[in-house]
C-alpha cells in the first residue's frame, strides 16, 4: 500500500509539473501584424476613443517622433511599442546616415528605449530603396522579436535590447554596443544564403507556428523590370525560430514573378490540417504544409485571360495584401506597386479545404471588376461583415459569407493601410493623413474624421483601451480621458 501511495503521489507530481509547464507555454505572449497567425484585423478591445485632436491634445495620451518614412507597426508587446521606420530621427548620434530602424518605445509614456539598425545595401534602389527604413512589422513571441531588415535578412533580436545589460547571443555584435542598441540573437541573410534578389525592398512581416518561422523572401525582377535575376531562388521559406536554421524552401512562382513579392504569409489549422498560406509574386496564392513545404492547394487570384504588361498597364495583378483565414476560407485581394496607379482589382473568398490547383472550383465568391480597384489592403471580418479598402481610396462593407456589397465610403485619398475593426468601429487612415472612424455595421455611418498631420501608411492597433496610430513621422497613443 505504501509503495502504491508513493507511486500515486509521484504520478500526480509529474502530471502537475507537466500541467504547469504547458500552462506556462500557452501563456507566452505573441504579437504580430494581424494580431493572430490567421491575420484577421479585428480586436476585442473596448472603450476605444471615437474622437481626438492632435492639435488641441484632446484624448492624446502621448506622441513621439519617428523617422521621416514609417511603414511598419505599431506592435504592442511586453510593455513596449515597436515600430519600423528610417533613421531621419537619430536616436543614437553614433549611428547616422540612411538606415533601416526597428525602434522600441515605452508603452506607458512613449519614451524611446532602444533600436536595431541596418545600413543600406550598396546596390541602391533596385534592392533597397533609399529612406524607406524597415517595412517589416515584427512577429514577437515571448522575448524574441523577428523581422526582415532592409538588407533582406531575417533578424531575431531580444525584446529587451541591451537595456538588461546582457548579450543573449550566440550572435556577436560587430560594433561596440550601448543600452539603446538592439541585442541580436541570430541573422539569416537571404541574399547570401539563398541568392534572393529583392526588388526595391524586402518587406515581409513573418508569422510563426510551433518551432517554425515563415517568411516571404521578396525575390523579384531586375532594375529594368524585365528579367528575374534569380528565378530558382525561393519565394517562401521556413526557419527554426530558435536558431535561424533553414528547414525548407519553395520557389513556386519561379519565372512567373511579375514584379516584386511584398506580401505576408498567414497560418491556420483548417479541418485539422495546418496550413501556411503564401501570396505568390505570380498572382497565385499557395497553401503549403508547414512542416515540409509540400503544396496543399493553390489558386490563381486573377481571372482567366488576364495579361501582365510592363508598368502595370495590363489586367493581371500581383498580391500585396495579406491573406486572412476565417471559417475555413481564405480572403485575399490583388493589387500592384502604387507607382503603377489605379486599375481593376479583385477580392476572393477561397475554400481552403480542397486540394491541388483549385482555381476553377475553390472560389466561394468574388468581388471586383468595375466595383473594386487594385489594393494593398488586408480585410477585417467580424459578425458576418467584411471590411476592406482599395488604393483608390474607397472603403467597402460586404457580407463575408456571400460577398454582397452593402456600402462604399470615399476617403478622397489613396489608401495604403488596412481597415481595423474594434469596439463597434472601423478605423482607416489615408495618404492625406486623415483617419476616418466608421460604424462597423451594414449601414454606412461616418462617426468621426481627423487629420493626423502627415500621411498614414500603417494600420491602427489597440491595447488596454489605448488606440495606437502611426503617421508618416509620428507615433500617437490615444485614449478616452
Amino acid at each position: 500500500m505504501e509503495l502504491f501511495l508513493k507511486s500515486a503521489i509521484y504520478i500526480l507530481f509529474v502530471i502537475l509539473a507537466t500541467s504547469l509547464v504547458l500552462a506556462d507555454h500557452h501563456q507566452i505572449e505573441t504579437s504580430m501584424w494581424g494580431f493572430t497567425p490567421s491575420r484577421n484585423l479585428v480586436s476585442d478591445e473596448t472603450n476605444l476613443p471615437t474622437e481626438w485632436d492632435p492639435d488641441t491634445g484632446k484624448n492624446i495620451k502621448w506622441v513621439t517622433q519617428l523617422g521621416s518614412q514609417t511603414y511598419a507597426g505599431p506592435i504592442i508587446h511586453g510593455g513596449k511599442v515597436f515600430v519600423g521606420t528610417n533613421n531621419q530621427t537619430i536616436y543614437n548620434p553614433k549611428l547616422t546616415g540612411d538606415r533601416g530602424v526597428i525602434a522600441a518605445f515605452n508603452e506607458s509614456d512613449g519614451q524611446f528605449l532602444w533600436q536595431s539598425t541596418h545600413t543600406k545595401l550598396t546596390a541602391g534602389r533596385v534592392n533597397d530603396w533609399p529612406q524607406q527604413g524597415i517595412c517589416s512589422t515584427p512577429y514577437i513571441e515571448g522575448d524574441r522579436l523577428y523581422y526582415i531588415s532592409n538588407r533582406c535578412q531575417v533578424v531575431c533580436v531580444d525584446t529587451e535590447g541591451f537595456l538588461d545589460g546582457e548579450n543573449d547571443g550566440p550572435y556577436t555584435e560587430e560594433a561596440e554596443t550601448s543600452k539603446i542598441d538592439g541585442d541580436i540573437i541570430w541573422v539569416y541573410d537571404m541574399m547570401e544564403e539563398l541568392d534572393v534578389f529583392p526588388h526595391n525592398l524586402a518587406t515581409c512581416s513573418p508569422v510563426g507556428a510551433g518551432a517554425l518561422l515563415f517568411v516571404e523572401t521578396s525575390n523579384g525582377v531586375d532594375e529594368g523590370h524585365i528579367h528575374i535575376p534569380s528565378p530558382l531562388a525561393p519565394s517562401f521559406i521556413a526557419l527554426k525560430k530558435e536558431t535561424g536554421e533553414l528547414v525548407w524552401e519553395d520557389a513556386s512562382p519561379g519565372q512567373n514573378i511579375l514584379h516584386g513579392q511584398w506580401a505576408n504569409p498567414a497560418y491556420a489549422v483548417i479541418n485539422q490540417q495546418p496550413q501556411v498560406v503564401f501570396p505568390g509574386g505570380d498572382g497565385v496564392i499557395y497553401a503549403l504544409e508547414p512542416e515540409t513545404g509540400e503544396l496543399i492547394w493553390k489558386f490563381d487570384c486573377n481571372p482567366k485571360g488576364s495579361v501582365w504588361e510592363l508598368g502595370g498597364r495590363g489586367t493581371r495583378n500581383s498580391i500585396i495584401s495579406t491573406p486572412v483565414i476565417h471559417n475555413n476560407q481564405v480572403f485575399i485581394a490583388v493589387g500592384q506597386d502604387p507607382e503603377h496607379g489605379e486599375g481593376v482589382g479583385h477580392l476572393w473568398a477561397i475554400d481552403a479545404t480542397q486540394k491541388g490547383d483549385v482555381t476553377e472550383s475553390a472560389g466561394v465568391w468574388h468581388f471586383g471588376n468595375k466595383d473594386y480597384n487594385r489594393t494593398m489592403s488586408t480585410v477585417a471580418i467580424q459578425n458576418g461583415l467584411l471590411f476592406t479598402a482599395d488604393l483608390s481610396g474607397f472603403v467597402y462593407c460586404l457580407n463575408a459569407d456571400t460577398g454582397q456589397h452593402y456600402w462604399t465610403y470615399d476617403t478622397f485619398a489613396a489608401i495604403w493601410a488596412s481597415t481595423f475593426v474594434a469596439d463597434g468601429k472601423v478605423y482607416i487612415g489615408d495618404e492625406d493623413g486623415d483617419l476616418a472612424v466608421l460604424e462597423a455595421s451594414n449601414e454606412k455611418k461616418l462617426l468621426y474624421e481627423v487629420n493626423m498631420g502627415s500621411a498614414i501608411y500603417t494600420t491602427p492597433v489597440a491595447k488596454s483601451g489605448v488606440l495606437y496610430i502611426v503617421s508618416r513621422n509620428k507615433l500617437f497613443a490615444i485614449e478616452n480621458q
